[in-house]
């Protein structure tokens, strides 16, 4: 018999994979492929062989869907996992306006035709205490939006040479003014810009200035750039528009939580003379995944008038998380937005959880220690920020760190921490107390059922 005439049959194998949580035209596919793979080789393994292979490739595939996961990593924008959590009252909208039709673009007053998210684009002007505002998918797309319209008629851009930044898997400021058709005009040293440096850089050719907040880097020593408000006044001064990205999006005043000292906010930005600012709405803000465009109500209304503001517009559950989460920003209530609220925890609360968590599992083959920890913001904010914490520290008998971490990870749901000096930990500022049994309940069930 040839290799060829040994490969079994696709029926075959799917009858002997048995059911499967994925649909069954995916597993179809997935033994598609894996034949195609033995079509190849001079070999054909026997069927268990076969069978147990695709038995883990349809795992693999099934564990690659979205799933909730628990972050025990004390990362509390962390990018990979989906950057800010939503609160309670962003997930009920959600759901109400997901499992029905909706007013999206209809006028109750009136009964006719209305305009795609008026409540919300208020509430973020009042919020930002700017003339108008608007919501694209993402901050990106916001500056995208704006070089878009800005430089149609005055293609170049004037930005520091300082904050040419990176952003998210390896997108370059520069590269996104580049694919929007405009030039860019760098000006100052990578350390130090002066006003004279923007002054010097204006002519007939300009589209506007731009200022970029650098919220995943800073610089220190011989560095410096002049105040938000001295660009401004130039601007206006020789009629050209300044746009400050400000990233971010700190809205929080600084007084309530001291670890945004220093942090830009809309309001006080567009107070300094800047005639927009967009940033992220899933980062400090709290909220999904959006770039909000905030600032003069003439810029702001073209902008909603450029065909690509279409192609770069949000849905209506994006809308609803939104403006729930707008919402508690206006009554002040930080504590309904997880991003914000995790910062809030106290050193008391959280070791008062572990200690409750070491209790718990004090029957298991595993040596639990409370030890302080070191957080981070995330998300690339706030990069000079360390969050204090608290961390469980978890030593295996017969159990390697990694090991400890696979199987955890394997779990369901995923629990996700990570290993500093050859131990495993669990930092408890990121995990919400109400995921606590279920931490604890998989770590009961990967060290004494390892399978």
């Amino acid at each position: 018999m040839t290799p060829r005439r040994a490969i079994p049959a696709v029926g075959k194998l799917l009858d002997a994979l048995g059911e499967s949580d994925l649909p069954r035209p995916v597993v179809t596919w997935v033994v598609r492929q894996y034949l195609a793979e033995l079509r190849a080789d001079d070999e054909v393994p026997a069927l268990e062989e076969i069978v147990s292979a695709l038995r883990i490739r349809v795992a693999q595939l099934a564990r690659s869907r979205l799933q909730p996961i628990i972050n025990g990593t004390g990362i509390i924008l962390h990018t990979n996992f989906g950057r800010a959590p939503l609160g309670q009252a962003a997930v009920r909208a959600i759901g109400a306006i997901a499992a029905n039709y909706n007013n999206l673009e209809y006028d109750l007053a009136s009964g006719s035709r209305g305009r795609r998210g008026a409540s919300l684009e208020s509430s973020l002007a009042l919020l930002c205490q700017s003339e108008a505002a608007t919501v694209v998918n993402n901050c990106a797309s916001a500056l995208v939006l704006i070089v878009s319209h800005l430089t149609r008629t005055k293609p170049e851009v004037i930005i520091s040479r300082g904050e040419l930044v990176q952003i998210g898997g390896g997108f370059r400021i520069g590269e996104i003014i580049g694919a929007s058709g405009a030039r860019l005009r760098e000006v100052g040293a990578t350390n130090k810009t002066t006003l004279d440096d923007y002054a010097g850089a204006i002519g007939s050719e300009t589209g506007f200035i731009l200022r970029v907040h650098q919220s995943n880097f800073f610089m220190s020593g011989f560095a410096d750039a002049p105040p938000i408000e001295e660009i401004a006044r130039l601007a206006r001064a020789r009629r050209v528009p300044f746009v400050a990205d400000l990233g971010n999006g700190a809205v929080v005043p600084p007084g309530k939580l001291p670890l945004l000292k220093g942090e830009p906010t809309p309001a006080e930005t567009l107070k300094q003379g800047a005639a927009l600012v967009c940033f992220s709405a899933d980062k400090l803000f709290g909220g999904p995944q959006a770039g909000i465009i905030a600032g003069k109500k003439t810029l702001v209304a073209v902008l909603k008038r450029d065909p690509l503001f279409r192609a770069l517009r949000c849905d209506k559950l994006v809308f609803a998380a939104l403006q729930a989460t707008v919402d508690a920003h206006l009554r002040q209530a930080w504590e309904e937005i997880p991003a914000i609220h995790l910062l809030r925890v106290s050193l008391d609360n959280l070791r008062a959880r572990g200690e409750q968590f070491v209790r718990r599992m004090a029957d298991l083959p595993l040596q639990i220690r409370l030890v302080e920890a070191s957080g981070e913001m995330g998300g690339g904010t706030l990069p000079r920020a360390a969050i204090s914490s608290i961390a469980l520290e978890l030593t295996g008998q017969s159990v390697s760190p990694a090991e400890l971490a696979k199987r955890l990870r394997h779990g369901e749901p995923p629990v996700i921490g990570y290993i500093l000096r050859e131990k495993f930990r669990l930092d408890l500022r990121t995990i919400f107390p109400e995921q606590d049994e279920i931490v604890a309940e998989s770590l009961r069930k990967c060290l004494t059922n390892p399978g």
